[in-house]
C-alpha cells in the first residue's frame, strides 16, 4: 500500500495561490493533460517498434538482427490539447517509421482542416499566423497555412468539373468578375466566368468557375461548351440572364437553340442613366422604373411609348439606349409571373460576385488561379445553403403585395 503524505503548509499555499490567480488551475490542468498525452503516444510508438523488430526490449535474438537505438524528442500538436513533447523511439537500421506521427506531421488533421476554414471564411494567412499560439498552443507561420490550404485544390476540382446531368437546368445566369492575380513574376487582372443555374424544382446551384476574359465570345463559348460536356443539357435551358456583354448574347443563343435572353434591367437602366444629364436622372429613372414594373408587356410598351414622347426631345441617346434593349428587357413577361422578381435581373450572380470581391478585399491580390478557385468555391458553397432555403418562384411571406392580399382575403376586413 502507498502511504500519501500531505504538507498542509504546502496545500495552504497552493490554494492561496488558486484564490488570487483562478486561471493558474487551468494552467495546471492542461501541463498534466500535455505530459499524460505526450506519455501516451511516446508508448504507442514505442509499441510500433517493437512490432516491426519482433521481440521485447532486453530480449536476445539469433542472427543479424535489428536493434533498438535510443531515442529523440519532439513536438506535437494536438486540438484541444496543444503542444506535447514525445519521445519518438529509433533503431540502429533506421528503418522505423511510425505510423502513429509521420515524421514530417508537426500536428493532427483536425488542426489542418480548421486552419483550412478560418482562411476560407475571412481570416488571412498572417492573422492566423499571429493568433495560431493563443488558438492551438504553438505558432503556426503563414507558409503553413498556405500548405494547408493547398491540399484542399483536390477537392474544389472535383467539385468544379463535376457531373451537372443528374437535375436539368431551365434558367442561366451568366456573368464575369474581376480579381488581382498574381500570375508568374507579375500582379494581373484576371476575370473568372460563373455560371448559376437554376433547375426545374427552382433551386439555384453554382454550375461553373472558370478564367477567362469576360469581354471575349470565344472564352464565353468555350466556357459553356465545357458546361454542356459536363452535362449540362442544352434543351432544357430557356432563358440566359445577363448584363450584355459583348457577344455573350450571341454565343447563348447558337448554344442554346431555342432558348430566350433576358438582359438585365439594373445594367440597362444604366447605361441609360450614363446618357442623362445629372438634374434629369431621378425623373428619367422613375419613369423607366414604371417600364420595368409593369403588370404586363402590353403595359409596359405602353409606358415606354410615353416615355419616348417625353424624353426624346431632350435625351434622344438615352431614348435610343432604352429602345435597342427593350425586347430583351422584357423577356421575363413570357414566364411565370411568380419568377419574374428574380429573372428580371442578374442581382442572384451579382451578390455572389459581391461576395466573392468581400472576401478577396483583405488579400488585395489572389496568390493564383487555384487559389481563387478555392475561396470562389466556399463561397458559393455556402450560397447554395443559404439558396435552398428560397428557391425561384417561391414568394415570401414578408414580401407587400403578399402581406396585401392577406390583409383582403384572410382577415375580418374581409
Amino acid at each position: 500500500m502507498i502511504e500519501l503524505s500531505i504538507n498542509v503548509p504546502e496545500v495552504r499555499e497552493f490554494i492561496k495561490e488558486i484564490i488570487e490567480a483562478p486561471g493558474r488551475i487551468f494552467e495546471i490542468m492542461r501541463f498534466n493533460v500535455q505530459e499524460t498525452v505526450g506519455r501516451y503516444l511516446s508508448l504507442l510508438m514505442e509499441s510500433e517498434l517493437t512490432f516491426m523488430l519482433g521481440r521485447k526490449r532486453y530480449q536476445r535474438a539469433r542472427g543479424s538482427v535489428n536493434y533498438r537505438n535510443g531515442a529523440y524528442h519532439r513536438r506535437f500538436t494536438l486540438k484541444g490539447i496543444g503542444q506535447v513533447t514525445v519521445r519518438v523511439p529509433r533503431d540502429r537500421n533506421g528503418e522505423f517509421r511510425s505510423s502513429v506521427l509521420p515524421r514530417s506531421k508537426r500536428y493532427e488533421d483536425a488542426i489542418r482542416e480548421d486552419l483550412s476554414l478560418m482562411f476560407l471564411s475571412g481570416v488571412s494567412t498572417r492573422t492566423l499566423s499571429l493568433i495560431s499560439h493563443r488558438l492551438i498552443g504553438r505558432p503556426i507561420s503563414h507558409e503553413e497555412v498556405s500548405r494547408a490550404n493547398r491540399e484542399l485544390t483536390e477537392a474544389i476540382e472535383r467539385w468544379r468539373t463535376r457531373d451537372l446531368s443528374r437535375e436539368p437546368v431551365k434558367y442561366l445566369f451568366l456573368d464575369g468578375v474581376n480579381f488581382k492575380m498574381r500570375i508568374g513574376g507579375s500582379v494581373e487582372q484576371v476575370p473568372v466566368l460563373v455560371a448559376i443555374g437554376v433547375t426545374l424544382g427552382g433551386h439555384k446551384k453554382v454550375l461553373g468557375l472558370q478564367s477567362g476574359d469576360k469581354e471575349s465570345a470565344g472564352c464565353w463559348r468555350q466556357f459553356i461548351k465545357d458546361l454542356k460536356a459536363r452535362g449540362l443539357s442544352a434543351e432544357h435551358v430557356i432563358l440566359g440572364i445577363m448584363d450584355g456583354l459583348p457577344g455573350l448574347e450571341t454565343v447563348f443563343r447558337e448554344e442554346f437553340i431555342g432558348a430566350r435572353v433576358q438582359r438585365c434591367q439594373v445594367h440597362v437602366a444604366k447605361n441609360v442613366l450614363a446618357k442623362v444629364p445629372k438634374k434629369l436622372k431621378k425623373a428619367v429613372a422613375d419613369e423607366m422604373r414604371s417600364i420595368f414594373y409593369a403588370s404586363s408587356k402590353q403595359k409596359a410598351l405602353e409606358f415606354f411609348k410615353s416615355f419616348k414622347q417625353n424624353w426624346e426631345r431632350e435625351v434622344p441617346s438615352a431614348v435610343k439606349s432604352l429602345e435597342n434593349s427593350l425586347e430583351s428587357c422584357l423577356t421575363f413577361f413570357s414566364f411565370p409571373q411568380e419568377e419574374w422578381i428574380s429573372l428580371r435581373t442578374t442581382n442572384i450572380i451579382e451578390r455572389l460576385n459581391k461576395e466573392f470581391k468581400r472576401r478577396t478585399k483583405p488579400m488585395e491580390i489572389v496568390s493564383g488561379e487555384s487559389a481563387c478557385y478555392r475561396l470562389l468555391a466556399f463561397i458559393c458553397l455556402k450560397a447554395e445553403l443559404h439558396w435552398r432555403a428560397n428557391p425561384v418562384g417561391k414568394v415570401s411571406a414578408n414580401l407587400p403585395f403578399f402581406r396585401e392580399i392577406a390583409q383582403k382575403e384572410f382577415t375580418q376586413n374581409s
